[in-house]
């Protein structure tokens, strides 16, 4: 059991890596793409302290960059090592199954995050970004869930010597 825990510990620490490297890249651009600065989703996301003021700073700061990456990195390690423990107690998928599994994660932490949640624990990138945009970083969510949990796959082959 403890064995188990922590290999799915890894991997959501791989998987959620990518996911938070994924869609913050993807939320810049989105924000670029809006006439907002690219920084500013980031920094929404460190509204749970900064209040709704937050999404307008556009500039990098340790108050809010760091904070805002600091929370969506360790949001995306949450949703990953959901994702993970799933696929853990699953027969291996191919990369379809991979993807189905991986969107229906998303589809669940964006319902969790932007319908149950209260606002101020939210991302906080709807301060900042369109709902086509906001959908658009979850869908990145997807692919980075799908692309970590096959690095992981991969890191967990080469460690134990069956490549």
């Amino acid at each position: 059991m403890t064995q188990k825990l922590l290999q799915t510990g890894l991997s959501a620490a791989v998987s959620g890596t990518v996911v938070s490297l994924t869609t913050t890249v993807v939320l810049m651009l989105l924000a670029k793409m809006e006439g907002k600065a690219p920084l500013q989703p980031v920094n929404s996301t460190s509204h749970w302290l900064h209040g709704e003021r937050a999404g307008s700073i556009r500039q990098a700061d340790m108050a809010h960059t760091v904070l805002g990456y600091g929370t969506h990195h360790a949001s995306a390690i949450f949703w990953a090592f959901l994702f993970e423990a799933w696929l853990s107690m699953r027969p291996p998928r191919s990369t379809l199954g991979l993807a189905r599994d991986a969107a229906a994660t998303a589809a669940v932490a964006a319902t969790v995050d932007y319908g149950v949640m209260p606002r101020r624990l939210s991302p906080g990138w709807e301060a900042v970004l369109s709902k086509r945009s906001i959908a658009a970083a979850f869908g990145t969510m997807t692919a980075g869930l799908v692309l970590g949990a096959i690095a992981s796959r991969k890191l967990r082959q080469t460690h134990s010597g069956r490549e």
